[in-house]
């Protein structure tokens, strides 16, 4: 099983976004960052971690597996609307392993209609059984946070299946880089696809429409923003355009489930997304 003291022994060439004595988040190698944003490793307990901790909704796939008192288990969550409470039993885990993908990301390791899996949450092992026990296997047997990274990398790199169109890359660029505040006619007059065929795309290989997520990346910057106390909530509404601060907190509040003052408050019961979009803008 992976030794915690391995954290301090992680490649010094890997990117790293966060480390600590309890957690890293590391990206993956360059080969494999247009459908892995990163790699997650912690090993949490009960004062790092309440039991209403809440992953944000970030439009992508997660991978997660986990050990507690029971053994090795894992959850595959669709890509994301609405958020998730996870702390109940993340803070009763031994370690945690997670795999968090690219928008579109995860189609190559599972070749299903993506919309299907919207909101979800699976075992892995119905989906992809080869890399699920390769997966566990590596668990099981590596001691190494590095070699856990290593050899998952691999894994995924030899395994991949048919991706994306071009022109849906092209798509998420445009609407990552504008923050979600692209018009959609102008993504649609820009690629030369009618809204119907870009729709298509979306929903197969990405799981939600451009609308949707194009509000998925806005509402992820505007936490980004929440999370800098120099910003106030008239100045967020201002850089990311929305009409004015109830428009933008009930909108929050309609995806999200709390207020932005809300989330601000107990900023330390929520995971937003950490590297994602990384390889658009």
């Amino acid at each position: 099983m992976i030794k915690p003291a391995s954290l301090k022994l992680i490649d010094p060439q890997r990117e790293i976004i966060d480390q600590n004595d309890n957690f890293a988040y590391v990206v993956p190698c360059k080969d494999l960052r247009q459908w892995v944003s990163n790699f997650t490793l912690s090993f949490p307990d009960e004062t790092m971690i309440s039991d209403n901790y809440t992953v944000m909704p970030h439009g992508s796939v997660t991978l997660v597996y986990y050990h507690n008192d029971t053994g090795l288990h894992d959850r595959l969550f669709g890509p994301m609307t609405e958020p998730k409470v996870v702390g109940d039993i993340a803070n009763k885990c031994q370690f945690i392993f997670i795999v968090e993908f690219q928008p579109a990301g995860f189609y190559p390791f599972s070749e299903c209609q993506q919309s299907e899996l919207v909101n979800g949450i699976y075992s892995f092992s119905s989906i992809n059984p080869l890399i699920d026990t390769e997966i566990r296997q590596i668990l099981a047997m590596e001691k190494s946070a590095e070699q856990v990274f290593s050899r998952v990398e691999r894994l995924l790199l030899d395994n991949l299946g048919v991706t994306c169109p071009e022109v849906l890359t092209r798509a998420v660029a445009l609407i990552s880089q504008s923050q979600g505040r692209i018009l959609l006619k102008a993504v649609v007059e820009t690629l030369s696809y009618s809204d119907r065929q870009l729709n298509r795309f979306f929903n197969q290989y990405l799981g939600l429409s451009m609308k949707g997520f194009a509000r998925v990346v806005r509402l992820n910057h505007s936490l980004r923003y929440l999370n800098d106390p120099r910003k106030t909530v008239a100045t967020i509404c201002d850089e990311l355009g929305y009409y004015d601060t109830a428009h933008y907190a009930k909108d929050f509040k309609l995806i999200c489930g709390v207020t932005p003052l809300n989330y601000r408050q107990n900023l330390s019961d929520f995971y937003n997304e950490v590297a994602k979009f990384s390889s658009y803008t």
